[in-house]
């Protein structure tokens, strides 16, 4: 990298920008970005790729059977318990590292998770520790300039600016979103298209990148931000969202597809993504926003569609409409959906009464998903469908939606937060090279 700082500026630019256009998830002639980029630290991050989702295929056999008996209680359990579960969970997480890209998707839930922790916390250990996570990623994103997936991190950034108000946090976040406004793509959502993924063309992405765009208009009090993502949203929704059944198609390649039962295929942690999206988006929207009440109405209807699909025992199949066909217990769809519904109540959306037996029968059932160790299991590996996996699978997306989902039971069973005051220090960031 030493060597590449030593070339002349305009073979330096044009290097960078053939980076960045390899990078782009194959972008055709006509969608190359311009020529003009943000300024970055371009010092080279050492770190691994994140898996490579599966193409849709159909199980051809049974899904595993369930091997243990999971039943969720209506009954609210103790906000301390909640705590402890979650304390559990997070170290083991800490202690048990994958190697996936630490600034990518996979991880970034997980952060957000441990910071939702710490703010329950009367010390800051666990934000400590994110804050030592965000400067040793030096507070900023990767090279793709477009792709949701990749904007998931500054989610990090923001939580923790929101605490620490230290503008160097955000400044990349602001200086890639800023950009991908005045070059924006033309919002063709079709997923078997080159360069799909420049755009929030399959419904994870309106968890990844959404609530980012809504918290950087709060934390600079540009309203642009929010109008950018306010636009993109509806476009993918108009899209992807079934306005029958009250849910949201994966990406395109499933709009005609059908389970074995001939239900639609209806992703039980995609739209468990969306609905949390929605959950974040509206936590750091103003109250005055024109378009607020769109985005409360479509979280109020996926709510009462994902409440009616809750299985016996609390929890969500892979497949929203054949749970027969997936009988897996599935736990980061589920805790994705416990967290924004216990958002939702938490915050005047959902009826108490109505909702909170349905919350407090998940994180039962969750709860018993977690090993003597504090391994959270029956999380579905990377994918895009209903299908069948390991049982004793997990990954740091699964924790953090247990996590996020913790924060808002143990605020609904009664908990009392903690004064606002954070005691967090900021690491100082490392020497180049160093992750």
């Amino acid at each position: 990298m030493q060597e590449l700082q030593k070339l002349p500026g305009q073979y330096l630019t044009g290097l960078t920008l053939l980076i960045a256009v390899l990078a782009g998830a194959g972008c055709s002639h006509d969608e190359l970005p311009p020529q003009t980029i943000p300024t970055y630290d371009r010092r080279q991050l050492e770190l691994p790729s994140e898996p490579t989702p599966t193409a849709p295929t159909k199980p051809t056999a049974a899904a595993t059977k369930i091997s243990r008996q999971i039943q969720g209680s209506l009954n609210a359990p103790n906000p301390n318990s909640v705590i402890d579960l979650m304390h559990f969970v997070a170290d083991w997480q800490l202690d048990n590292p994958t190697t996936d890209a630490k600034n990518g998707w996979i991880y970034a839930p997980f952060y957000s998770g441990v910071v939702a922790l710490g703010r329950l916390e009367k010390d800051s250990k666990y934000l400590d520790l994110m804050m030592k996570q965000g400067a040793a990623l030096r507070w900023q994103l990767d090279n793709n300039l477009y792709d949701a997936d990749h904007h998931a991190i500054s989610q990090l950034y923001l939580d923790l600016y929101a605490l620490k108000q230290q503008p160097e946090m955000i400044e990349p976040t602001k200086q890639r979103f800023a950009y991908v406004m005045d070059f924006p793509k033309d919002d063709i959502l079709d997923f078997t298209r080159n360069g799909h993924s420049d755009r929030w063309s399959w419904c994870d992405a309106l968890y990844m990148d959404p609530p980012a765009w809504t918290m950087l208009a709060k934390a600079t009090g540009d309203q642009k931000f929010l109008d950018s993502a306010d636009r993109r949203w509806w476009v993918t929704s108009d899209f992807l969202y079934d306005k029958d059944e009250h849910l949201y198609y994966r990406d395109s390649r499933f709009l005609n597809q059908r389970e074995t039962n001939g239900q639609k295929i209806f992703w039980s942690r995609g739209n468990g993504w969306v609905l949390a999206g929605l959950a974040r988006v509206l936590a750091n929207m103003p109250a005055d926003y024109v378009d607020r009440g769109k985005f409360a109405g479509q979280f109020l209807e996926m709510a009462e569609k994902l409440k009616s699909l809750q299985q016996a025992d609390g929890l969500w199949r892979t497949s929203l409409l054949d749970p027969a066909d997936h009988p897996q217990p599935e736990t980061s769809g589920t805790g994705l959906i416990t967290y924004a519904l216990a958002w939702g109540v938490n915050n005047g959306l959902l009826d108490r009464v109505t909702y909170a037996p349905v919350v407090f029968k998940a994180w039962s059932a969750l709860t018993q998903c977690v090993l003597s160790d504090g391994k959270l299991i029956h999380v579905q590996p990377v994918g895009d469908h209903p299908n069948g996996f390991d049982e004793n699978s997990t990954t740091p997306y699964g924790v953090g939606a247990f996590l996020l989902a913790g924060s808002e039971v143990y605020v609904l069973a009664g908990g009392e937060l903690p004064p606002a005051t954070v005691t967090a220090v900021p690491a100082a960031a490392p020497s180049a090279g160093t992750n």
